[in-house]
């Protein structure tokens, strides 16, 4: 098995293999994300989905996308090209990962109609929040309550549920 790579200006470039706390947060992410959207149909929460589009490839750790913009086929199928920036991008720091790089796919996300991205750094336990227009914002503190899109209705989870998943 080989990590998924991204193509950043041209240059592929290897993203580190997840281990046991970045897949944890990532599979009670979608898991939450899939059943919040699944009562009202209204977005698609994707782990580890190439996106391409702008002069990149990335393959964000979660990708969200709005129910009416997830490319399908003639018949209706979820397409298995997205060309499209996803509509809120979440990325989970690993070990040795290099936050620049992290951060500059966030941005580029941003730059092409990504609503909000989301970077969760678990040493740290802290989450920065970035948004077109707007300063970024740092969540580390257990009570704080975790900014989500508009389009999120419904979505309550604090620092300190995020990170106690880590000890289930």
């Amino acid at each position: 098995t080989k990590p998924a790579c991204e193509f950043i200006h041209g240059l592929r470039v290897q993203k580190p293999m997840p281990q046991g706390e970045h897949s944890t947060l990532q599979r009670e992410l979608v898991i939450s994300l899939t059943l919040l959207f699944r009562r009202s149909r209204s977005a698609v929460a994707y782990p580890e989905l190439r996106c391409s589009f702008g002069d990149r490839s990335i393959v964000p750790d979660i990708a969200v996308f709005l129910a009416n913009r997830v490319p399908r086929t003639a018949d209706g199928r979820v397409e298995n090209t997205f060309s499209i920036a996803p509509d809120w991008t979440i990325e989970i720091l690993s070990p040795g990962q290099s936050t620049t790089k992290v951060v500059k796919n966030i941005l580029h996300c941003l730059n092409q109609g990504t609503q909000m991205g989301w970077l969760i750094d678990p040493a740290e336990q802290t989450v920065f929040i970035y948004s077109p227009l707007q300063p970024v914002l740092c969540f580390d503190l257990p009570e704080q309550r975790l900014l989500a899109p508009a389009f999120v209705e419904d979505f309550q989870l604090t620092i300190e549920e995020l990170f106690s998943w880590l000890r289930t």
